[in-house]
């Protein structure tokens, strides 16, 4: 049987890969994986608190995961619609037992997942989802009477993680003057983000900040920012934000209306913090999608980038293991670890306001710090993925390829995780380069990797 977990919880197109069934008795093993000692006892039950995004799916998901939840003994708090990185840092905050939020983040609205949160608001690791899975249809004693949960709704709980956000700017922190469009993309925050910058005097011009259940991340969102680049340039606004549907990521655009990706937002606030002296070690965590030109320049900074695989969690493992205070991904997750246990889109896009204030810079500048280098991806599909790293003719092919590029580009086979395909990123001084050694390089994987072997 395939592993259940992904790279960033449960997800599948709601009502089909992921049904009612699957969310309850998911809410059931974790339940007691991560009530732990605390299950079932006459002293004390654990609490849970579940959030959700805007997705109609999420309204009879969340009726199962509640269930789940309750009839194995934890009580249930209701947050509503919520940011992902709320129901984390309310887990923490609260002092709940776990959490879970409903979400598929930038997929698409059919799409929906179940994400898990243990004790202080962190995301599972592999054993513990392992283990979650293992428990799966497992034999259990069910409690009666007094002994199920208890269910009550708390929404106004999401007022505490917006004061949350606003206070970890500290003081002197203003955003008065400051014209902003932000792109909500009909999701979770599209409360949420609006009151966080209005609270610090921000004037806000709301963008996709409409959810009616089926339009989240329809056109809109860090997944689709024509409309942003667009109503910036309208408006004549200062910066523009682009979040996803659960809002833990964040993009953002000048007031030319240019692109300000993930990299270049974490560059900007890697110099921000060190000069805070906050940036521990003068280290930044990175994954090996970030570009070169952050590389580069990160380097002529004297900041250090330890890099991970791709994906949040790698990089929440690395800052964790060896108590580094910034990392992210090139998308625009990007956590700051003083103030939230996972990547936060407003956090960020209110860190990445500040800094334009206090320096009186505006962003075009700020993220001059670091040149984008050109990036081509093309993606392999129907070959072997997991003979990338070790057939000799690719790893030839590759070596060559680097060896071409020299300290102006670079070359990446990366396999997907979930799918029969291997993808093949290169970077270079100029686009047409980038994108000829990346066809060469896919031809030869295609070739050399087949499922189904071409008759030569």
């Amino acid at each position: 049987m395939a592993r259940l977990f992904g790279t960033d919880g449960v997800r599948g197109v709601a009502n089909s890969d992921l049904t009612a069934e699957i969310a309850l008795e998911l809410s059931i093993a974790a339940a007691h994986v991560l009530g732990e000692a605390g299950a079932f006892s006459s002293e004390r039950r654990p609490v849970a608190l579940v959030g959700r995004d805007t997705r109609a799916s999420g309204e009879f998901l969340e009726a199962a995961v509640v269930a789940g939840l309750a009839s194995a003994g934890v009580d249930v708090v209701r947050l509503g619609v919520i940011p992902t990185p709320g129901v984390a840092f309310l887990v923490g905050n609260l002092e709940a037992d776990l959490g879970v939020m409903l979400s598929a983040s930038h997929n698409p609205m059919p799409d929906n997942g179940i994400k898990f949160f243990a004790r202080g608001g962190v995301k599972l690791d592999d054993a513990i989802e392992d283990a979650i899975e293992e428990q799966l249809g497992a034999p259990w004693e069910r409690p009666t009477g007094a002994g199920v949960g208890r269910v009550s709704d708390d929404r106004g709980a999401v007022e505490g993680y917006v004061a949350h956000l606003v206070s970890s700017l500290g003081v002197d922190s203003s955003l008065e003057g400051l014209k902003v469009v932000i792109d909500c993309a009909n999701g979770a925050a599209s409360m949420t983000a609006l009151a966080a910058f209005e609270a610090q005097g921000a004037r806000v011009i709301p963008l996709h900040a409409q959810p009616d259940g089926l339009n989240i991340n329809l056109n809109c969102g860090s997944t689709h920012l024509a409309s942003l680049q667009a109503a910036v340039v309208a408006e004549g606004a200062d910066l523009g934000i682009a979040l996803d549907g659960d809002a833990d990521r964040c993009l953002a655009v000048d007031a030319a209306g240019e692109l300000v990706d993930g990299d270049q937002i974490l560059a900007i606030l890697a110099l921000a913090m060190r000069e805070a002296k906050t940036l521990h070690s003068d280290t930044v965590v990175a994954t090996v999608m970030s570009n070169l030109g952050f590389m580069n320049a990160m380097r002529a900074e004297g900041i250090y980038v330890d890099q991970t695989k791709v994906g949040d969690r790698y990089v929440l493992e690395a800052m964790n293991a060896n108590g580094f205070t910034l990392g992210g991904e090139q998308s625009g997750h990007v956590i700051m670890s003083e103030f939230a246990t996972t990547g936060d889109g407003v956090l960020t896009a209110l860190h990445l306001a500040a800094r334009m204030m206090r320096t009186g810079k505006p962003l075009s500048e700020l993220a001059s710090v670091m040149t984008r280098l050109p990036q081509v991806m093309i993606n392999v599909p129907g070959v072997n993925k997991t003979r990338a790293g070790i057939d000799p003719v690719v790893a030839q092919a590759v070596s060559a390829a680097a060896r071409e590029l020299g300290d102006t580009g670079r070359v990446l086979l990366r396999p997907s995780g979930t799918e029969p395909l291997v993808r093949v990123m290169v970077e270079a001084e100029t686009a047409e380069k980038a994108r000829e050694v990346a066809q060469r390089l896919a031809n030869v994987v295609r070739e050399e990797l087949a499922l189904v072997p071409s008759a030569r």
